[in-house]
């Protein structure tokens, strides 16, 4: 492939394209991170516990409520769903939720394996598992997505024996619509239409409709969560998924889009490379 676009890409210094992302975006997912560590810290209080059975008891215990038997339901349910939230059911269920309505994986032939980066502890996961897919001739290339996760993930691979123009990468998107745009802006020219996407499984929803919203024809492939990965961890990232499950929806981020975004971006990838 030689010097391509995404190579020079992927060492760029100068800010301009990294730096032009939407700063509403970085706003919201700061605002969203905070209160989703406000409800998971709120979740592991026992004060909470004590809160609730003491609801629980008083509404039982004055007789005056008896005629009001929906505020006592109200008040066992809201109790049931904390315990249930605390409990690895939540995981289990929520998992099983996020990913039962996807495409299985049938083993056909695709034209990238697009790994997305979900921070340090997930990444030897995906190389592991984006390796695998290029080893079994399921894609003849791999393209990394993610600011903090794109290089990395590119050079872990290198590292591993994949040949450097099989592997190209991005550093720039924060976010899951971010990371489908500029995937949208440096692949779709290229012909690429038929990827495999690799992420969580808590992810991998979200991440399969939003990449279908771009005109991807998307095989989604899930990269297992590390063993060390104790329950909390994995409770938040299924409360962080079902938030933004809902949220993009919400949004209209599952419709298909308009050429516009994917144009906006490539327009800052060419001006980017000219300077």
């Amino acid at each position: 492939m030689g010097t391509s676009l995404f190579n020079h890409f992927a060492t760029l210094t100068a800010p301009t394209v990294c730096n032009s992302q939407d700063q509403i975006t970085s706003l919201w997912v700061g605002l969203a991170q905070q209160a989703l560590a406000q409800i998971d810290q709120l979740i592991d209080s026992p004060m909470l516990y004590a809160t609730c059975i003491s609801a629980l008891l008083l509404v039982l215990l004055v007789r005056s409520l008896r005629r009001r038997r929906w505020l006592v339901s109200a008040v066992a349910v809201i109790c049931l769903s904390i315990v249930l939230v605390k409990s690895s059911i939540f995981v289990s269920v929520g998992n099983r939720m996020l990913v039962q309505a996807l495409p299985p994986d049938l083993g056909q032939p695709t034209d990238a394996i697009v790994v997305l980066g979900r921070g340090g502890e997930l990444r030897p996961q995906r190389v592991e598992t984006a390796l695998d897919l290029w080893r079994g001739d399921r894609a003849p290339r791999i393209f990394a997505s993610g600011r903090g996760d794109g290089a990395e993930i590119m050079a872990a691979l290198r590292k591993l024996g994949v040949p450097a123009e099989v592997v190209d990468q991005e550093s720039c998107s924060r976010t899951t619509e971010e990371n489908a745009q500029l995937t949208a802006a440096l692949l779709l020219p290229q012909g690429v239409r038929r990827i495999i996407l690799v992420t969580d499984p808590p992810h991998l929803m979200r991440s399969f409709l939003t990449f279908r919203s771009f005109g991807f024809e998307v095989v989604p492939h899930s990269s297992p969560l590390p063993n060390r990965m104790g329950y909390p961890s994995q409770r938040r990232l299924v409360m962080r998924e079902s938030f933004g499950l809902l949220t993009y929806g919400l949004l209209g981020r599952y419709f298909p889009r308009s050429d516009r975004p994917i144009a906006n971006a490539s327009i800052a990838v060419r001006a980017e490379h000219q300077l």
